[in-house]
């Protein structure tokens, strides 16, 4: 997963808006949402490289979803799956106090992540390499490959988009959503960040959605939770050439 939007306590009818792309290598095989019979609890997508995924809820509330830094020079191909992350979070039965204090001890055993995490009234994001968790405070916070609402042209594209469609819209649309993840709007070279890959990859992957041959936004996800807890999970898929493939729906009562 590569860029999330939150928007939290921004409407009375859905006190929860996720908006989230996930970007990954195009020959990667990947399984769309659904129950995994391994672990029912868990409504997710299923990276079948690693075992892992991306973003995924529970029946009991729990919701999780990943975002890698991007910092090559730091990379170590024997550290363990991030996808790993997610799964653990939602398979986990203690406190979130406790799983914080289980993700400080285990960050150097992976790759640069943030973790999103936590239930619907309560969610934190935890960065291994700072090491800090914060939780999120109501507003439209993004979140791509380095610290929150870090100021990247895409990040910050997608924060105000969606900031002025929940203090626009009559009522919450899922195409609506779906359009503002589909922006293929490509930085400025003089706003691109630098995060020690070459300037030409730096450009590919500034766009909310990306398209190129070889990797690019393989799904987009929205999770759309109203006041009394029911929750609606919206994916869509996508083929190297941007075209959607394939969808996943599901409802949901969190308490």
């Amino acid at each position: 997963m590569c860029i999330l939007f939150i928007a939290k306590g921004q409407r009375k009818d859905y006190p929860l808006i996720i908006a989230a792309n996930r970007d990954e290598f195009n020959n990667r095989p990947t399984l769309p949402s659904h129950i995994w019979s391994s672990h029912p609890p868990i409504f997710a997508g299923k990276d079948l490289k690693a075992g892992g995924t991306w973003m995924g809820v529970t029946r009991s509330g729990r919701i999780a979803a990943l975002t890698n830094i991007r910092k090559p020079d730091s990379e170590d191909s024997s550290a363990r799956s991030r996808g790993e992350l997610v799964v653990n979070y939602l398979l986990n039965q203690g406190s979130d106090i406790q799983h914080q204090q289980q993700l400080t001890q285990q960050a150097s055993q992976y790759n640069g992540f943030n973790l999103l995490y936590g239930t619907w009234q309560n969610l934190y994001v935890f960065n291994n390499h700072s090491l800090q968790n914060e939780q999120l405070t109501d507003g439209v916070h993004g979140l791509s490959n380095a610290t929150l609402n870090a100021p990247w042209p895409k990040v910050s594209r997608g924060v105000g988009a969606i900031s002025e469609y929940c203090s626009s819209a009559k009522t919450v649309t899922e195409d609506r959503l779906f359009s503002l993840l589909k922006d293929s709007t490509v930085a400025p070279d003089d706003m691109l960040p630098d995060t020690g890959i070459d300037k030409a990859w730096e450009k590919r992957l500034s766009p909310i959605f990306i398209q190129s041959e070889e990797y690019g936004t393989r799904s987009s996800t929205l999770l759309l939770i109203k006041r009394d807890g029911s929750a609606s999970w919206f994916e869509r898929t996508f083929d190297a050439s941007g075209k959607q493939v394939d969808q996943a729906n599901a409802l949901f009562q969190f308490s």
